[in-house]
């Protein structure tokens, strides 16, 4: 059983649960050990050395970590006033959801020729600053052939990203349709966003972060709905 609830620190003896949680690494075994778009089961192995999770196939060869999609910027020095100004029960209250299934996803974990992998790369960019509703609409247009800050970093991984065929079928797999309009065409952004990367993605007052605050406790909510209804169905 998935339980959604469950808080990934509370078994990751004071480290970061994406690499010292023992109850993280086992859901997402069993999450997303099914059927990718092409039938073919997307078999993920624990217990390989040098790998978090390991998938392979007579084509590829991957090793995965998990990757927090949560980020409340608790611990952020330029949001250290913005922060100071929120009541610390609403900061805990997001940081704690973060901390359930909902709030993490599995990405390749492997440098290619010595560069950032997707992980580092969206957490050091400052127009995307670590928010998976920025990291999702590069990932959108890069199955769009579009440009973004991420453009180069997911083009080193287009083998891992092929397996989905579509923006669609990755949307789907990894239960992230929330963040998506019905049509899987447009990114459903945490704060208002005219025109994406233009501008710092952080929040710039306590009115923002409010409204970011409460559109991405929504959307790890209804993940982590999808997910527990994913889970008992199958």
């Amino acid at each position: 059983m998935i339980d959604v609830a469950f808080d990934m620190n509370s078994d990751a003896a004071g480290g970061d649960p994406d690499s010292k949680s023992p109850t993280l690494k086992k859901y997402h075994q069993q999450l997303w050990s099914k059927p990718l778009p092409s039938g073919q089961v997307f078999d993920l192995k624990m217990g390989v050395k040098g790998s978090y999770l390991h998938f392979t196939s007579s084509t590829i060869e991957l090793s995965l970590s998990s990757d927090s999609i949560g980020n409340s910027y608790k611990n952020t020095a330029k949001m250290k006033s913005i922060i100071k100004a929120i009541p610390a029960a609403d900061v805990e209250s997001f940081w704690r959801l973060n901390s359930s299934i909902g709030g993490f996803i599995i990405f390749p974990a492997k440098k290619v020729d010595g560069h950032m992998t997707i992980n580092q790369m969206r957490g050091v960019s400052h127009l995307i600053a670590d928010r998976f509703d920025l990291t999702l609409e590069c990932i959108r247009r890069f199955y769009s052939r579009l440009d973004s800050p991420l453009k180069d970093t997911l083009d080193r991984y287009r083998e891992f990203f092929k397996l989905f065929e579509s923006f669609q079928g990755y949307v789907d797999f990894f239960l992230l349709n929330d963040l998506v309009d019905s049509t899987s065409t447009r990114t459903r952004f945490f704060t208002s966003v005219t025109e994406p990367f233009t501008e710092s993605p952080l929040p710039r007052n306590v009115d923002e972060y409010l409204v970011y605050r409460g559109n991405s406790m929504d959307f790890i909510e209804q993940r982590n709905q999808r997910i527990a209804k994913w889970a008992n169905a199958h």
